[in-house]
């Protein structure tokens, strides 16, 4: 196994990992899985002295995606994290498009499904435009601070970079996500919306946290094959440009 090469994101030579597209592809994945299995069921869960509690069956699998942009950051850089996020930005959009153009055709008569076609499939716009805008700042905001802090921290105290970047990502997905998509809303009063928002970041917070472990062994594991360890000294953070 080659031994690690600290280098600033920079001097790194396009196309020279290995294992970078599966991360990518693994990215968009959960992210696009999560919105159209996870986010259409609410499930419950028996709790001892608090008896039955509801909860999106996304929430299971989505933080994934926060380990994974965690980990694009922290072994790959910030330009090749900005590429997956615009990657995974196209992909739900397209998803969107493509779920209201196929619910929106006119159904078979011999077909009966349209109904339930319409409740897993259909998409309310303010919710897709919500989602999109929270993702796509949610992330550049989370990559941005996995970056600097890397930078700032010498590359020491990985636990301190993936709850700090979470705490500031999920935040800035939060703040927009739930006022955008709910406020005002039939049956959200702002009260609703407000301590919807709060529960909803502390348990994203709380999954990074449990799933620290698991961050550090794919981190771990990513640096010995790719045999570098890169920092995004130099770098332009801008969320607009598409070069690495």
């Amino acid at each position: 196994m080659s031994a690690e090469r600290i280098v600033a994101a920079r001097d790194m030579e396009r196309g020279a990992f290995r294992w970078f597209d599966f991360v990518m592809a693994a990215f968009v994945t959960i992210l696009l899985l999560s919105n159209v299995i996870g986010a259409g069921k609410v499930a419950v869960i028996d709790l001892p002295l608090v008896g039955q509690w509801p909860f999106g069956a996304g929430i299971l699998f989505f933080p994934l995606s926060y380990v994974i942009g965690d980990v694009l950051t922290e072994v790959y850089g910030y330009a090749r994290a900005r590429r997956v996020i615009w990657a995974g930005t196209a992909a739900v959009l397209f998803m969107a498009f493509m779920s209201y153009v196929v619910v929106a055709l006119p159904p078979a008569p011999t077909w009966t499904n349209q109904a339930a076609y319409e409740v897993i499939f259909g998409q309310v716009p303010r919710i897709v435009l919500a989602s999109v805008c929270a993702f796509w700042a949610g992330e550049f905001a989370n990559a941005y601070v996995m970056a600097r802090m890397k930078v700032w921290t010498g590359g020491r105290h990985l636990w301190s970079r993936t709850i700090g970047s979470t705490l500031v990502g999920q935040g800035v997905d939060s703040l927009i996500f739930y006022p955008l998509a709910f406020w005002g809303a039939v049956g959200w009063t702002p009260h609703l919306v407000i301590v919807v928002l709060f529960t909803q970041w502390a348990l994203k917070v709380g999954w990074e946290v449990l799933l620290t472990p698991v961050t550090y062994l794919i981190v771990g594991w990513l640096k010995r094959a790719e045999g570098v360890d890169v920092f995004d000294e130099g770098t332009d953070f801008s969320p607009f440009r598409a070069r690495v």
